[in-house]
């Protein structure tokens, strides 16, 4: 029994589906170009195996387990670690019957799509998951991550990965990123510059995290001036390691463009600790405009994604830190908030921003106005909790219209979770297969335009935005 329809996603008219059916059939073999992403570059690095189903699947993905808690799952039983070290469930195989005892929680949610789309198509899985074939499941995909074609080197061949990008924060010393450059492996897995940790005054340890950059770099980041340099060498370190990208998740879309006087004040006091809110956010706003003036020079295309009210339970972050799925999407606001950086370098031949949102209400009224006009911005494809069919739909018929296809930059999967990365790329390729159709049987596209369309999307356009 097949765990996934053939048809899944496409339209139910026949006609329609049939239509899909064709485009989707030119692009589902295309190779996997995965420009933004979390995986762990030490996966390549020392091609270990996975070391359990548990830690392949539950305990780092937090899509799966910020459901379970939804339901009264306590993090612990799934193996989440705690950040005092204090005690976690341990053994892989609790964990696994904890997960498929409630694997029903997730019927009808993307997680369903991408999890049953790795047990069929990459462990070759043809029944349910459910307490009474966890075992089942657990010991098939045990037996299977034994072998060395289960490696993480193989599963990228095997997925037909191009390139992949991680990310990693600004003080990273990049050692898995060396010790795979000199490994001789041809897989391409490039880093991306993360400096949020370095950049915003409220994130815990700035000012220890601001030495730290200027010991790597070798510069005075003592000084405003020293620390712009310690960036500037840093995004150069990065880039030798094959970096393309710069990667920053404010809180909010607010950008500034401060006086050097103003930014040199606030810099000081945030070092300090005694930096008020307010500054802090128009920090975090003016290190955005200066972040996309060492774009202009050093050529990293630069993402922002803002929104997310992160780490939101004071509770979970306190015993399980950051990054545990209590993330949580706000309003925001764009036209505004963009404008002192869009002032600065909107109008610059060679720069490229790609921006995203949490808020589906912006697309249409702020998001595809300012990347329809533009020529630095390009929009993000839908993002965290609306990389789903839905969400996918919804941003191509809101988007569409004003920004058009080539203003948008194709998909990213933006995932830790290693085996959902297919599953990912072919929802992608089977919704815009879908809505190209739909244009093409309500007389707004040519048939041939929709074909040349779909690999642009999937291929051609992500290519092209991230210099890969």
């Amino acid at each position: 029994m097949a765990l996934l329809s053939e048809d899944r996603l496409f339209p139910v008219e026949d006609r329609t589906r049939g239509l899909a059916r064709s485009i989707y059939g030119t692009i589902r073999d295309l190779p996997i170009v995965s420009p933004h992403g979390h995986t762990d570059p030490a996966w390549f690095a020392e091609n270990d195996r996975f070391p359990d189903p548990a830690r392949l699947f539950v305990v780092p993905d937090h899509y799966v387990f910020r459901m379970l808690c939804s339901q009264g799952v306590a993090l612990t039983d799934l193996g989440v670690p705690r950040v005092d070290g204090g005690e976690s469930e341990q053994d892989p195989r609790k964990i696994w019957r904890t997960f498929a005892k409630h694997f029903h929680l997730f019927r009808g949610t993307p997680s369903s799509m991408w999890l049953n789309h790795a047990f069929q198509e990459v462990f070759g899985l043809d029944v349910p998951l459910s307490a009474d074939t966890a075992d089942h499941y657990y010991d098939h995909i045990d037996a299977c991550l034994a072998k060395p074609e289960f490696r993480p080197r193989a599963l990228f061949e095997r997925f037909n990965i191009e390139v992949i990008s991680t990310t990693e924060a600004a003080t990273d010393e990049l050692a898995h990123h060396r010790k795979l450059r000199d490994s001789g492996w041809t897989g391409r897995v490039v880093t991306a510059y993360r400096p949020d940790s370095v950049i915003d005054p409220e994130f815990e340890g700035f000012a220890d995290n601001v030495a730290r950059l200027g010991e790597l770099s070798g510069e005075d980041t003592t000084t405003f001036a020293g620390y712009l340099a310690a960036h500037r060498a840093r995004r150069a370190c990065f880039k030798a390691f094959g970096a393309t990208s710069s990667d920053h998740g404010a809180p909010s879309a607010r950008t500034e463009d401060l006086p050097r006087a103003e930014a040199e004040r606030i810099f000081g006091k945030a070092l300090a600790g005694t930096c008020t809110a307010e500054e802090a956010d128009a920090f975090r706003g003016h290190m955005l405009t200066e972040m996309a003036r060492m774009s202009l020079d050093d050529g990293l295309v630069m993402q922002i994604h803002p929104g997310s009210f992160r780490n939101h339970s004071s509770t979970v972050m306190a015993r399980f830190g950051r990054d545990k799925g209590f993330d949580i999407p706000t309003r925001t606001d764009y036209v505004r908030a963009l404008k002192p950086l869009l002032d600065a370098v909107g109008m610059e031949p060679g720069l490229t921003i790609i921006l995203f949102t949490l808020d589906e209400t912006s697309y249409s009224r702020e998001l595809a106005p300012l990347a329809g006009v533009y020529p630095t911005l390009r929009l993000g494809p839908p993002w965290w909790f609306h990389d789903s069919p839905e969400g996918m739909r919804r941003f191509r018929e809101m988007a569409t219209e004003t920004a058009g296809f080539f203003n948008t930059v194709g998909f990213n999967d933006d995932t830790r979770a290693f085996c959902s990365i297919p599953a990912r790329h072919d929802v992608a390729r089977r919704v815009d297969a879908g809505f190209l159709a739909t244009l093409v049987e309500t007389g707004r596209l040519a048939e041939s335009e929709a074909y040349e369309v779909a690999y642009d999307l999937t291929y051609r356009l992500v290519k092209e935005a991230y210099r890969l």
